[in-house]
């Protein structure tokens, strides 16, 4: 069992390398033909026309040649300078081995425009994400699974399909249209001031003790964990009530039953196993990329400098090192977290056998 298990682990790492240039590379290639990069913004901020360049027919590769000096009026040196400052002035394939090296060393490189390195930034903006992230995901389960159970247990009943309605409307309301009912209602827009219109924190936070600071920052995350959270609870609730009845109409069930045991103990000593199986093997999943989850409408709306504005940024301003570092280091994420889940089935389920080939 354990050299099965080695075995498939090993197989697993081994297929993380191809997935992870294949994402790479394709997205590398697609960036060659986008308009707009950083070498035209520069340009066009020297011609005094500033921002972002989002048109033009050149790329920022190789391409970007001596049809600049005549249509943009820059002369060739200048030019020279900015491809060598962005790194264009190399051939696409040479640049493309640089980033695989950096990437084989963990050195996401640095900010086009921030002057900083993407580890920083990203450290930097994690604990929006994580504030974000983990509240929406431990209220999601804390409220979806004891819900989805007592659903299960009154299924057909006036409960189930009230519940079920309430769930299904917060499912079909989109997270941002919430925030901006909430802002407008609860956020001083037209009616009640009562909680805080952006931020985590306040501005008087330094001065506060330490419980006005736990309860700031709570409070500064009612609005935007309520229009986060309000859409997640369909998909819990829903599949904990189908694993429930599911495991519920099986013999052993019936035979737990027929030798006179309670309900209460089929449910929690028989039941509640079996039937958490699906919910248990993708815990480990949702709890990592609550770490790392950036919601760009909700961060946008309440003001907060989160990776989902972050990433959002890097790609219209076309800064490279950020989009393929952040892209980078949350394909190896969502890659060991799917491993880890998949490994939790053998731990949970002991039905569940590695084959001989590696294979669960």
């Amino acid at each position: 069992m354990q050299a099965q298990m080695r075995v498939y682990i090993l197989k697993r790492l081994l297929l993380m390398i191809p997935t992870l240039l294949g994402v790479l590379t394709l997205t590398f290639a697609v960036v060659q033909f986008v308009p707009g990069g950083p070498v035209e913004q520069m340009v066009l901020e020297l011609k005094g026309k500033g921002g972002a360049a989002t048109g033009g027919s050149e790329s920022s590769g190789a391409g970007a040649s001596a049809s600049y000096r005549g249509r943009q009026g820059v002369d060739a040196q200048r030019l020279e300078e900015v491809k060598v400052l962005y790194g264009f002035d190399k051939p696409p394939l040479e640049r493309y081995f640089m980033m695989l090296g950096r990437f084989a060393r963990f050195d996401l490189g640095d900010s086009y425009y921030q002057h900083e390195s993407v580890w920083r930034l990203v450290v930097s903006k994690l604990p929006v994400s994580i504030s974000i992230g983990l509240w929406t995901f431990f209220i999601t389960y804390l409220v979806s699974i004891p819900l989805g159970i007592a659903k299960a247990v009154r299924d057909g009943s006036r409960f189930d399909a009230v519940t079920s309605t309430m769930i299904l409307v917060g499912y079909a309301i989109p997270g941002f249209v919430l925030g901006v009912l909430l802002l407008v209602i609860f956020g001083g827009g037209s009616f009640l001031q009562i909680f805080p219109l952006r931020g985590l924190t306040s501005d008087n936070w330094s001065d506060l003790s330490l419980i006005g600071k736990v309860m700031d920052y709570l409070w500064h995350l009612v609005l935007p964990i309520t229009a986060s959270v309000l859409g997640s609870f369909a998909v819990v609730t829903m599949l904990t009530k189908n694993s429930f009845l599911e495991e519920i109409r099986k013999q052993y069930v019936l035979t737990a039953r027929a030798k006179g045991l309670t309900e209460k103990h089929v449910l929690w000593k028989h039941v509640f196993r079996n039937a958490m199986l699906p919910l248990v093997t993708g815990f480990p999943a949702a709890f990592i990329g609550a770490f790392f989850t950036g919601s760009l409408l909700i961060e946008t709306l309440f003001s907060l400098d989160g990776l989902g504005l972050l990433s959002y940024e890097s790609v219209m301003r076309r800064d490279y090192p950020v989009v393929f570092g952040t892209l980078y280091l949350f394909t190896l994420i969502g890659l060991f977290t799917k491993l880890i889940s998949d490994l939790c089935y053998v731990y949970v389920d002991p039905r569940i056998q590695f084959g001989s080939g590696g294979e669960s």
